[in-house]
């Protein structure tokens, strides 16, 4: 999960666009939109960004015949979400490390990496459907912004394109056991020792096409959830903006961060796009750079004690296998 030549380019490249983007914005009127929120607006943001977890946490739990408490996958994907922003990795070390916090609340090791590598595949389908949402609401404002309009056209060509891709994806994963086997070996050699068992685990799963169909509802729903909370985040730095309008740029920001999914935590893109996509819904660039770093505090206030706390039980776990007590 070390990052590599490539991602520290990436990483450094979005560094630089972050750093250009406040430079150019100006620190006085982006202190001014967070100022406008308050440490209460700052609690209220980090409170109701947990609702989005939850939906999350149910569309991961939908998926698992051995049913753990729903706590487990909430506490899992709020650390795989902690580790994909606050850690140098790219999403695919988030997603391992998600697992790894349910095999800590009881799944085995092939159940845990098969379900998240298909609670990644629902997301991804959720996520077309939202983004399509996201064009239709924000069509309009798209083709009006003379910054956004010459890649209207591309955006919605793209998201058609993505529909066979995830098709192609759910069917290879779904009928390719050795697929599955050999994206075990490639990218989870720590984790799952027997790459056999991972593609019973992943043809488990397929074999319940209503779990697959729930999981999707529930990460379609967590999708327009988020877009509600970006609303949130906009009204508490002054923005007067419609709950549309936030799904819409909501929407069309995460469709940016999924082609950028290669930069570590999208660092200068989320930055980049909010400004970029405010300002089409009549906002001001300032608004849009503070919804961006509120929500990365956010991240950190709740991610670090995350991530401290599962140290704190890998150590514990790797402390009794050591004294024989887990096997």
């Amino acid at each position: 999960m070390h990052l590599k030549f490539g991602a520290i380019a990436a990483l450094l490249a979005g560094l630089a666009l972050a750093i250009y983007v406040i430079l150019q914005i100006g620190i006085a009127p982006l202190w001014g939109a967070i100022a406008t929120a308050g440490w209460g607006g700052f609690t209220l943001i980090v409170l109701s960004g947990l609702v989005v977890i939850v939906f999350l946490g149910i569309a991961w739990q939908v998926l698992s015949s051995a049913h753990p408490r729903w706590s487990v996958f909430f506490a899992a994907r709020q650390l795989r979400d902690s580790a994909s922003e606050l850690l140098p990795f790219t999403q695919l070390g988030g997603l391992v490390v998600g697992a790894r916090a349910t095999i800590l609340g009881g799944l085995s090791a092939p159940t845990a990496f098969a379900s998240s590598v298909v609670d990644v595949t629902m997301e991804f389908v959720a996520q077309i459907a939202f983004i399509f949402l996201g064009l239709m609401l924000g069509i309009s404002e798209l083709r009006a912004s003379p910054t956004m309009a010459p890649y209207a056209t591309a955006m919605i060509v793209g998201t058609v394109l993505l529909v066979p891709v995830a098709i192609a994806f759910v069917v290879l994963l779904k009928r390719g056991s050795g697929l599955a086997a050999k994206f075990a070996e490639r990218f989870l050699p720590t984790a799952v020792s027997h790459t056999e068992a991972f593609g019973k685990a992943l043809d488990e799963l397929y074999d319940h096409p209503w779990r697959l169909v729930l999981s999707s509802l529930a990460h379609f729903v967590a999708w327009i959830a988020s877009g509600i909370w970006l609303w949130v985040v906009m009204r508490l730095c002054g923005a007067h903006v419609s709950v549309f309008s936030a799904i819409a740029v909501e929407a069309l920001l995460g469709g940016l961060r999924s082609v950028t999914f290669f930069i570590p935590a999208s660092v200068g893109i989320q930055e980049a796009g909010y400004v970029a996509l405010v300002s089409m819904f009549g906002m001001g660039p300032e608004i849009g750079l503070a919804v961006s770093l509120l929500k990365r505090a956010r991240d950190v206030v709740v991610g670090v004690p995350v991530l401290l706390a599962w140290q704190f039980l890998e150590g514990k776990r790797a402390f009794a296998q050591q004294n024989g007590e887990v096997r």
